[in-house]
Parts: C-alpha cells; structure tokens; sequence
C-alpha cells in the first residue's frame, strides 16, 4: 500500500516538474536554455527505488513528454529508460550520501540524455549533426541542472531515504536465541 501512494505521489511530482518545466523556468533561461529536471527526478527514482519501479516510471513518464512535446514518441522514453536503469546501477556501486557523487551523478546523466536525443532526432527527423552548438547547450544544461540539484540536494535526500527505507529496506524484526 505505501508503494502504490508513494508512486501517486511521485507521479504527482512529475506532473508538478512538468508544469515547473513549461511555466516557470522559460522565464528565468541561462543563454536560452532550460534546465531538463527530469533527468534528475528519473535520476533520483532509480537511486532511491527499486529498479522495475524506476524503469517503469521512466517508460511511463517519457511516454507522456513524448505524445505533448515530441515530434516523434519513444525518444524521451528511451532515454529516461537508460538513465533509470544507470541511477540503478549507480545505486548498487555508489554512495548516495555524497554530494559530490549525486552531482557527477547529474552531470553524467545529462550528457547521456541529450547526446542520445540528439543523435534520435538526428535519425529519425534525419536532420544534420551540428556539434559545436549541441556542445554549448548540453554544457548549458548540465550547470544548470547541477546547480539545481546542489540546492535541492538536502529535499531529495530526506525524501529519497523515506523512499529508500519503503521500496529496499525488510523492516521485519529478528528474533535471536
């Protein structure tokens, strides 16, 4: 029962990040670029839920931005799949308690999420490469969403340990003799 509020809560968070995405962050840009917070809310299920969950949520999630902001659906999808799977993998080889990590963490995760859409987009709308301003926005975005990351990082830790403790932990008591 506590998985399945935590998941509408979650969802409800996503659908918050969306309009956050859409509404308020156009306002304040850094060269013309947003922040794209949902690598890090991705980032953040894998880390502190279980895998299944967060691959399913990504799937779920990507499908949504796709079918209202995409010229194509699947990409995003795609995308925030391999970032859950690596926030789970992460999860099992690294500490969740360092800042440091959580934000090289971010950074890897967005060069990976925008490489991708790109080379997508560069498929499948057949359009050509042009790297160096591909370069300067993934640069862009990646400050900005580690700056962002830096100043919710103590949000996302007390939230993601409850999550922890929900999805991972056997609370169930030990009897010793």
């Amino acid at each position: 029962m506590k998985k399945v509020l935590i998941g509408i809560l979650l969802f409800l968070v996503f659908i918050f990040i969306y309009f956050l995405e859409v509404d308020f962050f156009p306002l304040i840009p850094i060269a013309g670029i947003i922040p794209n917070l949902f690598i890090v809310f991705i980032l953040f299920v894998g880390l502190f839920a279980n895998s299944i969950f967060a691959i399913g949520f990504a799937v779920i999630g990507g499908l949504l931005i796709d079918s209202v902001n995409s010229p194509f659906i699947g990409g995003t999808a795609i995308m925030l799949t391999i970032i859950a799977f690596l926030a789970s993998y992460f999860d099992r080889n690294f500490s969740k308690e360092n800042r440091i990590t959580i934000i090289l963490m971010v950074a890897g995760a967005t060069v990976i999420y925008e490489m991708g859409i790109f080379l997508l987009r560069c498929a499948i709308v057949g359009i050509s490469p042009e790297i160096v301003p591909a370069i300067k926005i993934i640069a862009i975005e990646i400050v900005y969403n580690v700056l962002l990351s830096i100043i919710f990082y103590p949000l996302i830790q007390k939230a993601g340990f409850a999550i922890d403790r929900v999805f991972k932990r056997n609370n169930m008591l030990t009897r010793y003799f």
